[in-house]
């Protein structure tokens, strides 16, 4: 293969990875806790929503801790599947660049 054939195939595959890291920047990740809290998160780890269940009555101090601790829990739940999505949608790309032996 000539230089300006891989060039070609570095080129197409840059783009790429661009357009699925927008696709992953662009998914809506949903994850709950407790059944009390549920949030929504873009894949750039940016927060949409924030919702809590309507029948949840804060009647104490630890109420309301326990309310944070499940925000805290469910926007942690969808984080991690932000960075498992990104792994496995990014692995073949890591894979093929780390054949190039770091030219790029």
């Amino acid at each position: 293969m000539n230089q300006q054939a891989i060039m070609k195939k570095i080129k197409k595959m840059q783009e790429e990875m661009v357009a699925t890291q927008q696709e992953i920047e662009n998914t809506v990740f949903y994850a709950t806790s407790g059944g009390v809290v549920s949030v929504e998160v873009m894949g750039t780890k940016e927060i949409a929503s924030i919702k809590i269940a309507d029948d949840f009555e804060i009647e104490s101090k630890e109420d309301f801790e326990m309310l944070s601790d499940m925000i805290v829990a469910a926007c942690s739940q969808a984080y991690k599947e932000i960075e498992k999505t990104t792994k496995e949608r990014m692995q073949k790309y890591n894979d093929m660049l780390g054949g190039f032996g770091g030219l790029i």
